[in-house]
């Protein structure tokens, strides 16, 4: 069987490695445009559920991966100016993290000593450029080519959010991974950021779109928008720099497809569907959808069948997270009029905002916090 793929990102990668694994006469080939030791952004994060699951799936490869992730057992919410803030620390939601190229570069180890070869710096254009293939996946990210020329047949819809955000890094490691709010004369501010290794962490800055015009970002050089950026989270970030990896503003695209596949080629990864990144899934979506096909292919051993079972297996599971996605980017396009709440009640309305945390569960995972809550509101006390 010949597989060619397109993108050697989690997605590819791991897929390829499956196949490879289960039958090494495979021909798989990974074709990747850019370098072997380059990629954007930094860190990827990945919640203890997420890699649970991955362990009941592949023990070996989370047994490979972990011992490079930071990982840590709590998530902080600094609710506040540029000049004062209430830190509150919420237990109960465990997380890792490590850097993007990182994982790349282990995934990569991990497929070339199976037997897989990737090309990098290597751009396919086109589909006939890989006749006799008997499979194609387009794992080739959220600007996928291969989707955006084939939208009809795969049901393809984009919805294009307004909030802006830009992907930095600072050499500030950072204890847990934070959500920190700052209220500024021109809005709210929210940066993500974890650290990924003992000396680096993620830094995502995320804006409602009126603070984006009103900071005047539209016509600010990069290196002003850093400046401006560090003095936003100056308290945050103690004298550290803000660092570029190709960063720039974007909108975040919420994605989707009503058909995953047509003739032999397949979506896979964010070319099929995006999550937004407030809810750490997108790697671990990735990687569950390479599980995902390749049980599909060895229930089916054929690829028509296996890639109609692929999308009969993934899209219950898949669109849960998706769904829960798409409404936890939308409490961040309210950021400007939650920031009023009591810091108590903000990191409450956090915790609760995509509907699939319960009172309960919060009571469960940070007894403090719901009793804080629970002050405020003392009839709820009374039903749980």
């Amino acid at each position: 069987m010949k597989i060619d793929i397109l993108g050697a990102g989690p997605a590819g990668l791991y897929f390829a490695a499956l196949m490879k694994r289960d039958d090494p006469t495979r021909e798989i080939t990974l074709y990747e445009r850019g370098p072997r030791n380059a990629t954007w952004g930094f860190g990827v994060v990945f919640s203890d559920r997420a890699l649970e699951f991955l362990r009941a799936d592949d023990e070996d490869i989370y047994q490979y991966l972990t011992p490079h992730m930071e990982t840590w057992n709590n998530l902080t919410i600094v609710h506040g100016s540029e000049n004062s803030e209430t830190r509150i620390p919420i237990t109960g939601n465990g997380f890792a993290a490590i850097g993007r190229l990182e994982l790349l570069t282990l995934l990569y180890a991990w497929v070339e000593k199976l037997g897989v070869r990737i090309e990098f710096d290597t751009e396919i254009t086109a589909l006939d450029q890989l006749k006799g293939s008997d499979l194609i996946v387009a794992a080739n990210g959220a600007f996928s080519w291969v989707r955006q020329e084939n939208e009809d047949k795969f049901g393809s819809t984009y919805d294009w959010r307004p909030n802006k955000f830009i992907w930095y890094g600072t050499s500030k490691p950072f204890d847990s991974l934070s959500l920190t709010f700052r209220d500024t004369a021109h809005g709210v501010f929210c940066a993500h950021h974890y650290r990924y290794s003992p000396d680096m962490s993620t830094f995502l800055v995320e804006v409602e779109d009126e603070t984006w015009k009103r900071a005047g970002f539209e016509t600010m050089s990069p290196e002003d928008t850093i400046r401006y950026c560090e003095k936003v989270f100056a308290r945050d970030l103690d004298g550290r720099p803000i660092i570029s990896n190709n960063s720039y503003w974007r909108n975040f695209p919420a994605i989707w497809n009503e058909r995953w596949s047509f003739d032999n080629v397949v979506l896979m990864g964010d070319a099929l569907r995006t999550a937004h990144f407030s809810i750490g899934s997108g790697t671990r979506l990735a990687m569950e959808d390479s599980i995902a096909l390749y049980k599909a292919f060895k229930e089916t051993g054929n690829v028509a069948a296996a890639l109609a079972r692929y999308q009969e297996l993934r899209t219950p599971p898949m669109k849960k997270i998706w769904d829960a996605a798409n409404v936890s980017l939308r409490w961040y396009e309210h950021m400007g009029e939650l920031i009023k709440l009591d810091p108590y009640e903000f990191a409450y309305s956090y915790m609760t905002r995509t509907g699939r945390v319960s009172h309960a569960e919060v009571k469960r995972r940070d007894p403090l916090l719901a009793a804080e809550y629970e002050r405020r509101h003392p009839e709820l006390a009374l039903t749980v």
